[in-house]
């Protein structure tokens, strides 16, 4: 038998994220849903949703964090988050690779922004490309590349420091600048060979 209000709370949940998506172009988690409606518990937003699955209003997929879908929306396309890029000094990663190959979580992203392309996502941390409108705590879009034109935002790997960072590039005589978007930040210098471009920001998604 249904609870009263029951109804009310899942037409709630399902304009919370549908909302959510429209505001930040991917999935609420429980939790977020949980704060963004005022309900009491995690096991209470779980009901909702597995409702809303079974009435085929939405989509999960388990194995995924973040992987609820609308199944009126067919015109996203999901992006994998592979984890953390410093916009700021350069931070070490434990392996020989930038990031892992597996995704932390998908992100649902419109079509319009993809244009068909394989991108990852990466989020920001630092200050350092605050002046391009990307803050601590943002998301960006990447395009796997290995080159790059002076002016790209790119994500290049130090291989002698082993450590990765979101900069502009600059090719000049027998060197590199990597150059932050901060006017209190001094830009950085390389060798060519020391200098390996892994991928050009296609778009920002910023954190409310």
């Amino acid at each position: 038998m249904r609870q009263p209000g029951q109804s009310k709370t899942r037409e709630r949940v399902y304009s919370y994220i549908r909302r959510f998506f429209r505001e930040r172009g991917y999935a609420p988690t429980v939790r977020d849903i949980l704060k963004g409606c005022s309900i009491s518990s995690t096991a209470v937003v779980q009901h909702h949703l597995n409702v809303l699955e079974r009435e085929g209003r939405i989509h999960r997929d388990p194995a995924v964090f973040r992987s609820i879908q609308l199944t009126d929306r067919r015109d996203t396309t999901g992006v994998p988050l592979l984890g953390t890029i410093a916009a700021g000094e350069p931070i070490p990663v434990p392996t020989a690779e930038t990031w892992g190959s597996h995704s932390l979580e998908t992100l649902e992203i419109p079509e319009e922004i993809t244009r068909g392309k394989q991108l990852y996502a990466l989020r920001v941390k630092g200050l350092s490309m605050i002046d391009a409108l990307i803050d601590d705590g943002d998301v960006v879009l990447m395009e796997p590349v290995d080159t790059a034109e002076n002016g790209d935002m790119v994500a290049v790997w130090l291989k002698n420091e082993q450590e990765v960072t979101l900069k502009r590039f600059y090719a000049e005589e027998g060197k590199v600048c990597l150059r932050p978007a901060y006017q209190l930040m001094q830009p950085m210098y390389h060798d060519p060979e020391n200098v390996e471009v892994q991928g050009k920001v296609t778009a920002v998604i910023r954190t409310l």
